[in-house]
């Protein structure tokens, strides 16, 4: 049988090396690369081809939703398994919506981390227990459409509204996004309105909620 090819995605160090050791220690799961964004895993996944990435939810630059919503598109064969640190019920559905195979907690132990990368590379999904209980259907149904307040938003004003939770200005985010200012203020703009949420508190409490970036508290 086959090894599965596992790309890791996660931005702390420390953990990343953690998941490494326990995939190490797995019989047929071979590591083939690791990233610490959502950007470079979509670019390595292009290249590479995994079988499976084990992608965190929340990385600075691209976050692990966005990047699962493009790999849905640009490298169909590869199933994404979530891994987050919370089981509250938006950030499940978010994870869902995007694309993802399954959704796992970063605190799995070895034998849950086994089952979860081998159901979602036989093409089923699999939810850790504890957020299992969350009604499914009404989010895992509709073709991977994405639905919710970022359902509303194109691929790059979704950047654009990470980079803004993340405390970027306007010419940051320009700078980092190859784009003009002139291009960004646009974009902002356009966000607000189908958000319809005006000010920049509101959207970095909009974008916490939905899991594109973690709150510091």
């Amino acid at each position: 049988m086959n090894e599965i090819r596992v790309l890791l995605a996660e931005d702390h160090t420390l953990v990343r090396a953690g998941f490494r050791v326990l995939l190490e220690k797995l019989d047929g799961i071979l590591v083939v690369g690791e990233v610490s964004d959502g950007r470079e895993a979509l670019k390595v996944s292009k290249e590479i081809v995994p079988d499976v990435v084990l992608m965190d939810i929340a990385m600075p630059g691209m976050n692990g939703l966005e990047a699962t919503s493009r790999m849905r598109q640009e490298c169909p064969r590869t199933k994404v398994l979530m891994l987050s640190m919370y089981t509250t019920e938006e950030y499940l559905k978010e994870a869902l919506r995007a694309g993802a195979s399954g959704y796992l907690l970063k605190d799995a132990d070895r034998a849950e981390l086994e089952l979860a990368i081998k159901t979602v590379r036989r093409g089923e999904t699999y939810l850790t227990p504890a957020v299992a209980k969350f009604t499914l259907d009404a989010y895992c149904r509709q073709d991977g459409a994405r639905t919710g307040p970022l359902g509303k938003l194109t691929g790059r004003q979704r950047e654009i509204l990470q980079l803004i939770a993340e405390g970027c200005s306007t010419k940051q985010i320009a700078q980092r996004l190859d784009l003009s200012v002139k291009t960004v203020e646009t974009h902002r703009a356009q966000l607000m309105e189908r958000l319809e949420i005006h000010d920049v508190p509101g959207l970095v409490r909009l974008a916490i909620r939905t899991g594109l970036v973690q709150s510091d508290t």
